[in-house]
């Protein structure tokens, strides 16, 4: 498991929306109503090479990857400095 997905940040926003990048670590239901929404895709092409989409959060698509886990680092990395703004 890469270093990124062992830590939950949370992004409070002013009217109270709390943006976070889920994983299993936090409960998004325990901090109140939630709604959850997808950020990317990561998926392979035909060639067995790994993209990770950001279009969902109006991001760029990242890759080509060989892994899939490095286009999920990638992926984790981008929401974190770009959606969550840390």
């Amino acid at each position: 498991m890469s270093k990124l997905a062992e830590e939950v940040q949370l992004k409070v926003e002013p009217d109270g929306t709390i943006r976070m990048i889920y994983n299993e670590l936090v409960d998004p239901k325990s901090l109140g109503q939630a709604s959850i929404q997808r950020g990317s895709h990561v998926e392979p092409d035909l060639d067995g090479q790994w993209y990770a989409d950001l279009s969902p959060t109006n991001g760029p698509k990242l890759g080509p990857f060989a892994m899939r886990s490095d286009a999920i680092d990638a992926e984790v990395a981008w929401l974190t400095e770009h959606w969550l703004g840390s």
